[in-house]
């Protein structure tokens, strides 16, 4: 049921894995999604060597796969049933456990990075759709028009979409539908971070929001057990509260990849979902599993090379 992916043994501290989705990718898209994930982890990574945190770190990776319209977060997302982009992003400090989040958000071409402005800058953790927008503005994130984060693409696709309104979202994961970004890291300091964004499924209802910006859900951070982020089939993820499920397994005294593996577990046997997990637990080990039938992500080893893995079932 589980495809492992990675080693527990694979990588030392400092510590740095991304993913790009679980889903039923495409041959034809495999080059993109493998050089993206690569992108995404080399700055990440570069960061870390140079002594960044771990929160500077996942921001960084997750803000250039989003900017890459390979994926499904923020320019190249999907459209929701009405024909717009809407936006989730999370990120959580595994030191304070304080995170910020948004949802809904239609004018960020970096969600995550006003998730993290909410975090450092507000009273709150999470805020959605014009507030979020607003709060963009006030703080000087630049806004963008809704068009510049539309690709062909994603519009043919809803165009399509409309044609099926029987279609299940939960049935995206099983076909070519793209998901997810996230990244986790845990730096020289032994801090933890993780960060998730996400277009959520295609032709969602307006207003829908998925895992990925709930805490515990599409992702978690604590120093003291590891971080993760979530991919997959929203609606499922969050009946399990899918990345504190798989930190609570590693405090359980589970390492990285036997934690991912285990919660995978609990995803297809709880409530029949499909998803994926990318974990770092507290000593810098990392761990990877899906039971879709593909999930790309990539890895720094200890001496700085970058390894990308994806996996047909």
């Amino acid at each position: 049921m589980e495809r492992q992916t990675v080693s527990s043994s694979a990588i030392s501290r400092p510590a740095l894995i991304v993913h790009g989705g679980a889903w039923d990718m495409p041959d034809d898209e495999v080059d993109a999604n493998i050089n993206g994930c690569r992108c995404a982890c080399e700055v990440g990574w570069r960061l870390l060597h140079e002594g960044a945190s771990a929160l500077d770190a996942v921001e960084a990776a997750v803000r250039v796969m989003e900017d890459d319209a390979t994926f499904d977060a923020g320019r190249g997302s999907h459209l929701n049933a009405a024909g717009q982009v809407e936006l989730d992003a999370l990120i959580m400090d595994g030191a304070t456990l304080n995170a910020g989040s948004v949802a809904a958000v239609q004018r960020i071409r970096n969600p995550i990075s006003l998730a993290r402005l909410v975090m450092e800058k507000s009273e709150h953790v999470m805020l959605v759709a014009k507030g979020a927008e607003r709060f963009a503005r006030e703080h000087g994130l630049p806004i963008c028009e809704p068009d510049d984060l539309l690709v062909g693409r994603e519009l043919e696709r809803w165009r399509v979409a409309q044609g099926n309104p029987d279609r299940l979202i939960s049935q995206a994961f099983g076909t070519v539908y793209r998901d997810t970004v996230g990244a986790v890291a845990r730096d020289a300091q032994g801090n933890i971070a993780a960060a998730t964004s996400t277009g959520g499924t295609p032709n969602k209802l307006p207003g829908r929001v998925g895992d990925s910006p709930l805490i515990g859900c599409g992702a978690y951070a604590h120093n003291r057990s590891g971080g993760v982020s979530a991919t997959g089939h929203g609606e499922s993820l969050m009946k399990v509260v899918m990345s504190k499920t798989t930190c609570d397994l590693i405090a359980s005294g589970l390492d990285a990849q036997h934690a991912a593996q285990a919660a995978i577990q609990v995803l297809a046997e709880e409530v029949q979902g499909l998803g994926g997990v990318i974990v770092v637990d507290s000593e810098g080990r990392i761990g990877a599993a899906h039971n879709t039938p593909r999930m790309t992500h990539a890895y720094a080893t200890s001496d700085g090379a970058i390894v990308v893995r994806i996996q047909r079932d």
